[in-house]
């Protein structure tokens, strides 16, 4: 993977986190690792996703990186119609997952309220 390793280097710097600490998150010794981000060797598949995960990244970013490490995204700032494009930024699968929870939520309060209406009438 073309110059991965120096992607990894920067963001690496940027978060302030050890070489020690990423090789830690993929199982290598330092040493080696310390190899990865002069792309002096190569890592497996499944160890730039794991850095991908790691950093809130995928792994598309990671390889394109330009320099810029994505905000992390805070909902609770966010007006509504900034919250539901957020969400509708989702691949389908998560986006079903968070609807689902809004109805399981709503639905949990439907029954609270129609309880506590209910019980206080007695």
């Amino acid at each position: 993977m073309q110059h991965i390793g120096k992607n990894i280097k920067k963001i690496r710097e940027e978060k302030g986190l050890t070489q020690q600490a990423i090789a830690d998150l993929i199982a290598m010794h330092r040493s080696n690792y310390s190899r990865v981000e002069t792309d002096d060797r190569d890592l497996s598949i499944e160890a730039v996703g794991k850095i991908a995960r790691f950093f809130n990244m995928t792994i598309d970013d990671l390889v394109n990186f330009e320099g810029e490490i994505p905000n992390e995204v805070t909902f609770d700032d966010k007006n509504t119609i900034e919250q539901m494009q957020l969400i509708q930024q989702l691949d389908e699968e998560d986006k079903t997952t968070v609807f689902k929870i809004v109805e399981t939520m709503l639905t949990k309060k439907k029954f609270k309220d129609f309880f506590n209406k209910n019980v206080a009438a007695l």
